[in-house]
């Protein structure tokens, strides 16, 4: 088995004004350096083996501050990490998007289902998982992982059967949710962000 541990991005300056990021490469802002800190810190509780994010900069920047804070190897990228497209709801405010496509599951044109946010996220955590045992010594190995909300919140309800997370639940910038991931496996270690 592999633990991986999920963290969100810290802070944008669109995710401060809650505008619909999806695959607009937004940086992140000084607060989301805090964020990437702070996530650091509580990471740092717990010896990791490597890190890996999305390519998009504020979550690969996220990794490379908690890399360099936890002297870990650079983050490797995957792709299929990247939050879900929005195609034409990105750049809108949330409560726009909200008004307009009426909930979150609604696709708008461009945009990515949340079926298929989670079958490519899945497939990543499954490629870094198979590596991380290639690697392993007998123990387990534990990888961080950064990406998007919009991708944390998908694999939360796979690995919940749906009832994560809860309607309301907000993911904040720079949290954490931990995994153990399998062969065919993802089980959710810890029910609630830290």
């Amino acid at each position: 088995m592999t633990l991986i541990t999920l963290v969100r991005h810290g802070q944008t300056d669109w995710n401060l004004a809650r505008r619909i990021q999806g695959s607009t490469d937004i940086p992140l802002n000084e607060t989301g350096r805090a964020d990437a800190l702070a996530a650091a810190e509580l990471l740092g509780e717990v010896t990791h083996h490597a890190i890996y994010a999305s390519p998009l900069v504020r979550a690969h920047e996220t990794a490379r501050i908690i890399a360099g804070h936890l002297g870990l190897d650079a983050p490797g990228l995957a792709d299929d990490l990247r939050e879900r497209e929005f195609g034409e709801g990105e750049g809108m405010l949330v409560e726009e998007y909200l008004e307009r496509f009426e909930n979150w599951h609604s696709a708008p044109s461009g945009a990515e289902s949340l079926d298929v946010v989670r079958d490519r996220a899945l497939g990543a955590l499954d490629v870094i998982a198979r590596g991380s045992r290639r690697r392993s010594a007998p123990t387990a190995e534990s990888i961080i992982v950064v990406t998007h909300g919009g991708v944390i919140r998908s694999l939360l309800g796979h690995a919940s059967g749906g009832t994560l997370p809860r309607e309301g639940d907000v993911l904040r910038n720079g949290s954490l949710h931990r995994f153990e991931a399998g062969p065919g496996l993802l089980r959710l270690l810890d029910p609630v962000a830290i």
